[in-house]
């Protein structure tokens, strides 16, 4: 008999017949889960890194320029590399998170962009650079819808999770203040590949606040329709590439790349009508609100990225050093730490439409000022006045922009209305960096510094009225909307 079966004990025939039932052994204990809060931090600096690399190489490029010796086109793929891929794989990235799990494809797209990052930094020519920045736009697709819907995961009662939205957008929109500041702060120590390298530590902070069993989610069975998608991502790509070259007056690229754009843009149209899971909701176009939504955002980001791409080359061919340059763009920046929450207020009170108009208006005003202050070659005063006016028409506008696209949407498509503001508004960026970039080339500004002298400011005047210019015509455009969602 062994020592097990002598000291268990024995059977009682009047309570318990047949054999003693065995001992049972404690299952191992499962580690401890990250509480909430965190994991919702995690969450939040997914996203939070996702929104900096749209802005913290922007005080890099003149660095980048005379390291990897490339001229303002080299410069605009570098930034456009990204957001093209971003806006179109943004399309489909929500039915792929449904489809394979949110959790999985998050914590894939942040692994991804952390490797991304790291290969981005060690990049030995533009081109390198450019193809892993496509990339990154790619891991950064993924991260996007899965965040939220991560979200509704961790939290099921509806007020908290509306609370976990707002700390996860500003967390995010820290990104877009922080961005210049940290990127003259890391380029002005180490140079420009410091800005890619700061991702790699944030990615493993990342996937160790989101290893967590609360944020699984089951598979599902949406399907995705790739020949479409790839579709999109090649005529905003090869419109991207015809509007660089048109900046460079290189005019048969252009024709060749604009013939291309159009005659992807048939194939995609072809293929949307015959698909059972289209990229684009049909029934989201069909609403003037939603349009004018769109176009809203697009303007938005047109203007807000290619203001980030301009300025720094304007600005430290004037003799700013990287530090002084992000620090120079805190006027734009700070609203975002701060207004928000007002807008928020009086989204919630009175409907989106005004706090739209007024963004869009000051937009228009603030790239106009940004205009003649290039064009005079003012003091930086002047900058700042419209600096500053840009930042709270960026700030006032985009979170009063998804309550008016979203409203304007169907209710069954809503969280597709999302998406696709977040792919025009991606779309918008891309082409304000090719189209805000082309005056400094069609000026003669074609070297490593980017803008000099007088037709440097002459360029960055047609950059900034361009902007200008997209704004006032979708605000008008917003404002023809009478009683379009006037109340969210």
């Amino acid at each position: 008999m062994t020592l097990d079966k002598a000291l268990r004990p024995a059977a009682d025939p009047a309570t318990h017949p047949g054999p003693a039932a065995p001992v049972r052994r404690p299952a191992p204990l499962a580690p401890l889960a990250p509480p909430a809060p965190l994991a919702l931090l995690g969450i939040s600096l997914g996203y939070f890194m996702v929104l900096l690399d749209t802005t913290v190489l922007s005080v890099a490029e003149p660095d980048l320029a005379a390291s990897l010796h490339t001229s303002v086109a080299g410069l605009q793929w570098a930034t456009t590399g990204y957001t093209v891929v971003f806006a179109a794989l943004l399309l489909s990235a929500g039915a792929l998170s449904d489809r394979l799990g949110a959790h999985r494809v998050f914590r894939a797209g942040i692994a991804l962009f952390a490797a991304g990052s790291a290969l981005c930094a060690l990049a030995p020519t533009v081109g390198a650079l450019i193809a892993v920045r496509a990339v990154l736009g790619a891991a950064a697709a993924a991260c996007v819808p899965s965040s939220l819907a991560l979200i509704g995961r961790l939290y099921s009662d509806q007020a908290r999770r509306a609370r976990a939205v707002a700390t996860w957008a500003a967390i995010s929109g820290a990104a877009v203040a922080a961005g210049p500041l940290a990127g003259g702060a890391l380029v002005g120590a180490a140079g420009w590949r410091a800005v890619f390298l700061i991702n790699v530590p944030l990615g493993a902070l990342v996937l160790a606040l989101t290893a967590t069993r609360q944020l699984r989610c089951p598979r599902g069975d949406r399907d995705l329709d790739w020949p479409a998608q790839l579709a999109a991502c090649v005529c905003l790509a090869l419109a991207t590439d015809g509007l660089i070259a048109a900046g460079a007056q290189a005019w048969g690229h252009t024709a060749a790349a604009l013939t291309g754009a159009a005659a992807t843009a048939v194939v995609f149209a072809r293929l949307e009508r015959r698909s059972s899971a289209p990229v684009l909701n049909p029934a989201l176009l069909r609403s003037g609100a939603v349009r004018a939504g769109l176009a809203a955002g697009a303007a938005v980001n047109f203007t807000l990225t290619g203001t980030l791409f301009v300025l720094p080359l304007l600005l430290q061919a004037r003799g700013m050093g990287p530090l002084t340059t992000g620090l120079a763009f805190l006027p734009l920046t700070v609203p975002f730490a701060v207004n928000p929450p007002l807008t928020g207020r009086i989204v919630a009170k009175s409907g989106p439409r005004l706090p739209v108009l007024a963004g869009l208006a000051l937009l228009a005003s603030g790239t106009a000022a940004l205009a003649l202050a290039a064009r005079a070659d003012a003091r930086y005063a002047w900058l700042a006045a419209g600096l500053l006016l840009t930042g709270l028409g960026v700030s006032c506008a985009l979170p009063a922009l998804v309550t008016a696209v979203v409203s304007g949407a169907p209710q069954s498509a809503a969280g597709a209305a999302g998406g696709l503001l977040n792919a025009a508004r991606q779309a918008g960026a891309s082409l304000g960096v090719a189209m805000m970039g082309a005056p400094l080339m069609a000026g003669g500004t074609t070297g490593a510094s980017g803008a000099t002298g007088a037709s440097g400011a002459t360029g960055a005047f047609w950059a900034f009225l361009m902007a200008a210019v997209a704004c006032a015509a979708t605000g008008i455009w917003f404002a023809a909307l009478r009683g379009a969602s006037e109340r969210p």
